[in-house]
């Protein structure tokens, strides 16, 4: 089984986080939506058995940040250089998954590494929302072109050329735009991110 569970996020400030997302939403409304969305991606990986949670952070924690974790700055640099860092500070079987996807479960984070020397998980957009490694190695993402429609595609092929045998994780959707927000919410309709939609939302109609 995974020994560490990785999270990379930002802090949720406005105008920093989800600005995509922005319109229809505010920026204040953007930051929450981000919020939600951390909150259900941090209690998913607190409910999952692992040895070690850690949470590489842009920011400051806050109240959304459950008991249990690790908390690491990231590094400065471009996003590929980021994630490289965070994989640096685990040792062991590490699954590292983004906070855009509040609908993951502790079952889908539930993965075994024995068997595999990574697990991927391609994401509708064409990145990935998880990457596990049995032994992490940072040069396996520096220089992955990031947020482009290849990303996902140049990563796995980075892991195959390296000669790990990959296994690929379901499909998921990340929120980056208001449709995916709506999207993910149906697939997760009790979590925190959908709750916080459903207002954010009443209150753009008003």
């Amino acid at each position: 089984m995974t020994t560490t569970l990785l999270v990379i996020a930002k802090e949720p400030r406005p105008g920093r986080v989800k600005t995509r997302l922005t319109p229809p939403f505010t920026p204040e409304e953007a930051a929450r939506l981000a919020e939600a969305s951390l909150a259900d991606t941090l209690h998913a990986v607190a409910a999952t058995p692992a040895d070690r949670r850690v949470l590489a952070l842009d920011g400051t924690p806050g109240p959304w940040l459950p008991y249990g974790f690790d908390v690491v700055p990231q590094c400065a640099g471009t996003l590929d250089e980021r994630l490289a860092d965070a994989f640096a500070h685990c040792c062991g079987p590490t699954l590292l998954i983004g906070m855009d996807t509040p609908q993951v479960t502790p079952g889908l984070l539930t993965v075994d590494l024995t068997a595999y020397d990574a697990c991927f998980g391609p994401a509708e957009d064409g990145g990935f929302w998880a990457l596990g490694l049995a032994e992490p190695d940072p040069g396996l993402l520096r220089g992955v072109p990031m947020s482009t429609p290849d990303t996902g595609a140049v990563q796995r092929e980075r892991l195959v050329a390296a000669g790990l045998r990959v296994r690929d994780l379901p499909r998921l959707r990340d929120v980056d735009t208001a449709a995916d927000a709506h999207a993910v919410a149906a697939l997760a309709p009790n979590g925190r991110f959908a709750a916080r939609l459903a207002r954010c939302t009443t209150a753009a109609d008003r």
